[in-house]
C-alpha cells in the first residue's frame, strides 16, 4: 500500500466521521425541548426498521419479491435480542454475529 493510498483512506474516514461527531459537539451544550427528544428516541427504531425490511427481500422487475433466506435466518434471533434489551448497539451486534454465523456454517 501507498502513501497514497493510506492519505486516501484516512481522508475518506475522516470526512465519513466528522459529519457523525459535529452534532453532538453542537447539541452537546444545548437543552433540546421534550418533543425534540421524543422525537429523536424514534430514530434508531425507524432506521433500523428501513434496513431490516429492505435487506429481507430481493426486488425483481415484474415479479413478486423473494427473500433473502440467509437475512431471514439472521433476523429470528436478532428480533429477539432486540426485544429482550431494546439496546440498539446489542441488536446490530447480535445481527451481525448470527449472519456471520449463518454464514460461516451455510454457504
Amino acid at each position: 500500500m501507498t502513501i497514497y493510498s493510506l492519505l486516501i483512506i484516512l481522508g475518506c474516514g475522516l470526512v465519513t466521521w466528522l459529519p457523525r461527531v459535529i452534532p453532538f459537539m453542537l447539541v452537546r451544550k444545548l437543552q433540546l425541548p421534550n418533543v425534540v427528544i421524543r422525537f429523536l428516541s424514534y430514530v434508531p427504531l425507524c432506521i433500523l426498521t428501513a434496513l431490516f425490511v429492505q435487506n429481507l427481500f430481493v426486488a425483481k422487475a415484474g415479479q413478486f419479491p423473494d427473500f433473502h433466506v440467509e437475512y431471514c435466518l439472521a433476523s429470528i434471533p436478532t428480533v429477539i435480542v432486540a426485544v429482550l434489551t431494546k439496546s440498539l448497539m446489542c441488536i446490530v451486534v447480535a445481527g451481525m454475529c448470527f449472519m456471520a454465523l449463518i454464514r460461516y456454517f451455510i454457504i
